[in-house]
């Protein structure tokens, strides 16, 4: 009865967060009331609920309460990660997909990035792309500068929803990364240099040469995607 019931009570209960306009954090009717509310059993509104929090739409805090969750890309993750890596003969797609869908994104926002960095110093930027060319000198990855550089220029552009693409995206790529091949020193050494061209080209508000390192800044791992692949 519960699970038959709990598509009905999911999508009460998804009505009744937008209908009371809550917010992230905020808190949840009991389970009671939410079975009083949606007129479901509370076998239903359990089933529900243990759905909704799968998908980070709500969060249960033991002792406390059920809350509005952060609904966050987490599931979108957890999905591509599993269809990239874990299924077979996927072939690495999922990752190849990103790389695709981030090329698009980063190509589309070009012009906002390069107006709000012409002719500013973006000190944190720059510091992190020295830290991807240090970590290159010595053949090694900069997986945590990388991510930073990108979340940095995704807060300029003030995009609440981009900033969430960022961050799931890296999370895919750095769980699919441990199955990938190391990539080669001249990868490590375009993909610093690549950084260092869109800071250059946005601070100088060249929107051409910004578009050209966007590509530039993908080839190395879609070498290694290749790589992989054979």
């Amino acid at each position: 009865m519960a699970k038959k019931a709990a598509p009905r009570t999911l999508t009460a209960i998804k009505d009744l967060i937008l209908s009371r306009r809550l917010r992230p954090g905020d808190a949840m009717p009991t389970e009671n009331e939410l079975a009083e509310l949606t007129g479901s059993s509370r076998p239903a509104v359990r089933e529900a609920v243990r759905t909704l929090v799968a998908l980070d739409i709500l969060d249960v805090r033991h002792g406390t309460g059920t809350f509005v969750g952060e609904m966050s890309l987490r599931p979108l993750v957890d999905g591509l990660v599993f269809r990239g890596v874990l299924m077979p003969g996927a072939d690495f797609a999922a990752l190849r997909e990103v790389v695709e869908v981030r090329t698009v994104l980063d190509l589309a926002l070009a012009p906002q990035v390069v107006s709000r960095l012409a002719g500013s110093e973006p000190a944190d930027l720059t510091q992190l792309v020295d830290a991807m060319h240090a970590a290159a000198a010595r053949g090694a990855t900069s997986p945590e500068a990388d991510r930073a550089f990108h979340e940095g220029l995704a807060d300029r552009l003030g995009n609440h929803l981009y900033r969430q693409l960022v961050g799931a995206f890296w999370d895919i790529h750095a769980t699919v990364q441990p199955h990938l091949g190391l990539p080669t020193p001249q990868d490590l050494v375009d993909t610093a240099a690549a950084h260092g061209a869109l800071v250059t080209a946005a601070v100088a508000g060249d929107l051409d040469t910004y578009l050209q390192a966007v590509h530039d800044h993908y080839a190395p791992l879609l070498r290694v995607l290749e790589k992989s692949a054979r």
